[in-house]
Parts: C-alpha cells; sequence; structure tokens
C-alpha cells in the first residue's frame, strides 16, 4: 500500500487510524509510479498496527477463552498452559485464465461434427459452418455473458459454492435469457448441460477421447441449434472432430435435480406456457451461424 494523500489536520493523535497514516509508505506524485510500486513490493514489510489493534490484549486469546469456557460449563480449569493449535495455511488457488471463446463447427457425415475453437480473436476467424460464442462464467470480460450461446464453468459437481450442476444451469438460463445451453464441467471427460428448453442432459466421452468437455457442449449446441432432433443424440451419442482428432461422446438424460425441498422449483425451468411466449417471440429458439457476438448484432 502507498498512501496517496491523508492530512492529520482533525484526527485525534492518539488514534489507531492517526498512528496509522503517520508511518504509511508515501506515494511521490511526481516520480514515476511503476519503480515505487516495485521499490514497495521489493522491501514490504508488515506494519504491526492493524495486528496491535486487533485486540487490547494481544496473545491472551488462549488464556482467556480457556477461563471463560470453564466458568461457563462450571468445572476447573487444567493447571497447565493454554495452547493454540496453529492452523495451516490453504494452498493457493491460482485464478484461471479464461477468455471468451468463437467457435466454429461443420457437419459431417452422420452425427459427427467438427469444432475449432478462437480464444478471443482479434477478428471474426474465417471458415465454413455454422459459429457461437462460448463464454467461462468466470471470465475476465463479463461483458460477453450476455452475448454468449454457451455459458460454461469447471469444477467439482458437489462444490457447495453453486448447488447441484443441474441447478447451477437453470440458474444461468435464467440469468441471461440469450444463452441457449449452460455446461458444468464435472469432470476430465464429462459435463451437465442444461438446454434453453429444459432439457437436462450428461455428456460423457469414451476412454480414448481427450478433449476439453467444453468442446463437447459446444457440439451438442450446435447439433440442436441447427434444428435436429435430441433423441438422436441420446440414441446414437456423437462424434466430435477436433482438428485430426475424433472423440465419440455419449449423451444421457439426466433427472432433473432442481427440485427444492417442498416441491418448488427453482429458476431456469419455464411452464409450458412460459415456452409458447418465448417461441413467440424467438427467445428460446437457439441460434445457429449468428454473426458478430461482440456487437450483439
Amino acid at each position: 500500500m502507498l498512501l496517496g494523500a491523508a492530512p492529520l489536520d482533525g484526527l485525534d493523535p492518539d488514534a489507531p487510524i492517526a498512528d496509522f497514516i503517520r508511518t504509511a509508505p508515501r506515494l511521490n506524485a511526481r516520480s514515476p509510479l511503476r519503480g515505487q510500486a516495485d521499490a514497495l513490493i521489493e522491501s514490504h514489510v508488515p506494519q504491526p498496527g492493524p495486528m496491535r489493534f486487533t485486540s487490547s490484549v494481544p496473545g491472551e486469546a488462549a488464556v482467556r477463552l480457556r477461563r471463560t469456557f470453564y466458568e461457563l460449563m462450571g468445572a476447573p480449569e487444567p493447571s497447565g498452559p493454554a495452547l493454540l493449535e496453529p492452523l495451516p495455511l490453504p494452498a493457493p488457488e491460482p485464478s484461471p485464465r479464461t477468455a471468451p471463446l468463437w467457435v466454429l463447427t461443420r457437419f459431417l457425415a452422420g452425427p459427427e461434427v467438427a469444432v475449432t475453437r478462437y480464444a478471443d480473436p482479434a477478428r471474426e476467424p474465417a471458415g465454413s459452418g455454422d459459429d457461437h460464442l462460448a463464454v467461462h462464467e468466470d471470465t475476465r470480460d463479463p461483458g460477453q455473458l450476455d452475448l454468449a450461446d454457451v455459458v460454461f464453468r469447471d469444477g467439482s459437481p458437489d462444490d457447495q459454492r453453486f448447488g447441484p450442476p443441474g441447478r447451477w444451469a437453470a440458474e444461468v438460463l435464467d440469468r441471461h435469457p440469450h444463452c441457449a445451453l449452460a455446461a458444468y464441467v464435472t469432470g476430465p471427460s464429462s459435463c451437465l448441460v442444461r438446454t434453453r428448453d429444459g432439457a437436462l442432459l450428461r455428456i460423457t466421452a469414451g476412454a480414448e477421447a481427450d478433449a476439453d468437455p467444453a468442446v463437447y457442449a459446444s457440439a451438442v449446441h450446435a447439433w440442436l441449434a441447427a434444428g435436429r432432433a435430441r433423441a438422436v443424440l441420446v440414441a446414437d451419442g456423437l462424434t466430435v472432430r477436433t482438428g485430426g482428432t475424433t472423440h465419440r461422446v455419449v449423451v444421457t438424460t439426466e433427472v432433473d435435480d432442481t427440485m427444492a425441498a417442498g416441491g418448488t422449483r427453482q429458476g431456469g425451468r419455464t411452464t409450458p406456457a412460459d415456452r409458447s411466449t418465448a417461441h413467440a417471440s424467438g427467445a428460446d429458439i437457439p441460434r445457429a451461424g449468428r454473426r458478430s457476438p461482440r456487437t450483439g448484432s
């Protein structure tokens, strides 16, 4: 931290904030910022002030808490020292680097889709076939989520931050009405997807397949956006081609897990009347061959 400007006028000289302002490193507005920041990082020493002001009796927490707990229990306190077991630091989890993906798809013979993805290209890649935009939910460019045809994320299906994958997908479709398919990558060879019409599908790759499962989700989106039958995917599976490699995937229907306690359905699942209204406006029709997702046109 570099202190840009903070006059001491009007502050109690004995207040913690006054001591903090007096001792904090100053930013020199007339010198280059980069050099000052680099020097600060290189020589940084944490100030004891914030820790000192956290407690009026620093270092005595174990003694005082144990005494209070035993008094509450009405039991004699042990005679030995009150000791604290240090907690290990959590393992660092670097943030994933994500970028909007421009996806080109082409239909080959039989139930086979060729998929080529471009990470945030400067301009629309040239190529035959249909195109769509696939965006990770944690993208650094969140404005692209409102333009995405496919929104995906990856993680453990038991991650309580997002709830069951099917429910997460329903909420994504509810938040982003122009999204046609939401995909939760649950492992290196599988993902759970929900389509705009509410279908919940699991896509599982064979042992020989090694592509990112979000590629398979894009292939399924392309298939459905072209008006092809979902039943064919469930019955025959799908072959996905990336470059010169083919990946055989199986598509199965999943039991919907968005039913909450008490029989209340969570967002994303529409009623037949809702779907009729949406269909009339074109809202629940998967989009194929849409151009220029960057501009939304």
